[in-house]
């Protein structure tokens, strides 16, 4: 029965992520938000910096809160906070309450939610840590994938303050809905007959830690940092993606939708695909190639002009972007345990909040002041190529106590 409950879990968690991820759609708003509020892109951009920066805060106490009264108050919460700001926007008479609807009530509506299907699924889940919080992810980033063409669509017809009414409506019941089903295993729950794989047991440390315990690691600091890196690569792209694509391939707003709906499909493909990949060749060295990959795909995009080449090269950086969040869940619990995953991993997605300041406004003020995409594109190249050796220096947490010093004691 439980095998079964397992499953059903899984589903309701990519219906919750996918309502979430909407929010990677931000791109397709841009231009309309631009010429209604007749301002410049990179404080239109400062609306979905506000909402990432203030998720990654927001998932620490969402995780702190699961801890104390389990996930579905929280999720539930969260679909109210989220569909709710969204809704509020469409009230919009200029950027301030913009950012304070989409950007902070959103924001905190995504952190609450964000980190509750991956607490939970990790706990569900020890015999495929990596390949589960991959799939739960991935409909975070296959959100855009649905939203992107209908959000233009909508825009075109309706206008874009009633299309975030319109979509405001429609993430919370599709979050709540689904958060519904967000549930702990019984406790000391695990699937029969399972035991880790050589391999998977020397990456995994041999007991649970506090979140006080975790931040007095230096590889709980590691990780931030490498989530970091990752993020704000990635997220550069993705707040620039509609508006960089019609300056790059020379094509309209509807296609260029359509190409942002394509490539968000490589974030949702990729936190599948390298969470997967990371259960055979560890964490560490996923993130490695991933980095390796990026260096020479950021090298290349600004010299790139056709809408395939387009689509392929931004596709694989969604993916690298996207494998960072598949992967990074499955990494926290390998070196600290299931049991705190939501509060250390909560904690840990403030690095996608200061990723979210520092990629999008990077490129968007590079892009004001020289014109084009190639400056900051090149410059993101660099970081990557220099942060490659950072995933290879990381190893499990070694602390005085584990039970592998007492079995040696013993012997």
């Amino acid at each position: 029965m439980n095998e079964l409950r397992r499953w059903g879990i899984a589903l309701a968690a990519i219906l919750v992520q996918m309502g979430l991820g909407a929010v990677y759609a931000w791109s397709v708003f841009r231009i309309p938000i631009s010429k209604l509020f007749h301002s410049t892109i990179a404080n239109v951009t400062l609306t979905f910096t506000i909402a990432i920066f203030v998720m990654g805060f927001a998932a620490f106490f969402g995780g702190l809160w699961l801890n104390r009264r389990g996930p579905r108050i929280v999720v539930l919460t969260a679909g109210l906070l989220y569909g709710g700001g969204i809704f509020l926007a469409s009230f919009s008479n200029g950027l301030p309450w913009l950012y304070a609807t989409y950007g902070l009530i959103g924001g905190i509506g995504l952190g609450f939610g964000y980190i509750v299907p991956i607490s939970v699924l990790v706990k569900w889940f020890p015999d495929r840590r990596g390949l589960m919080t991959g799939v739960a992810v991935g409909g975070f980033g296959a959100g855009a994938l649905v939203t992107a063409s209908v959000a233009t669509r909508l825009i075109q017809s309706v206008g874009v303050l009633h299309t975030f009414a319109y979509l405001g409506v429609a993430y919370l019941i599709v979050v709540c809905g689904a958060g519904w089903f967000m549930t702990n295993p019984p406790a000391g729950w695990q699937p029969s007959g399972w035991t880790p794989k050589p391999l998977q047991a020397s990456q995994r440390s041999a007991r649970d830690f506090r979140l006080g315990e975790a931040l007095r690691t230096w590889q709980w600091w590691a990780l931030w940092l490498l989530l970091f890196l990752n993020t704000s690569a990635g997220i550069s792209v993705i707040s620039q993606e509609a508006p960089m694509f019609q300056e790059l391939a020379k094509v309209t707003a509807i296609v260029a939708a359509g190409m942002v709906g394509v490539v968000s499909l490589g974030n949702a493909i990729g936190r599948v695909f390298w969470a997967w990949v990371s259960d055979g060749i560890t964490r560490r060295y996923t993130f490695a190639v991933m980095y390796l990959l990026q260096v020479a795909l950021f090298w290349l995009l600004p010299s790139v002009h056709t809408v395939g080449g387009l689509t392929v090269v931004t596709f694989i950086i969604l993916m690298c972007y996207g494998g960072g969040f598949g992967t990074m869940p499955a990494f926290v619990a390998d070196y600290f345990g299931a049991r705190n995953v939501g509060p250390i991993y909560g904690l840990m997605l403030t690095a996608w909040g200061f990723a979210s300041a520092f990629g999008p406004l990077m490129i968007a003020h590079m892009r004001q002041s020289s014109g084009g995409y190639e400056t900051g594109l090149h410059v993101i190249a660099a970081i990557m190529a220099v942060s490659i050796v950072m995933p290879l220096m990381v190893r499990p947490p070694k602390v005085s106590g584990e039970p592998v010093v007492v079995e040696a004691a013993a012997r």
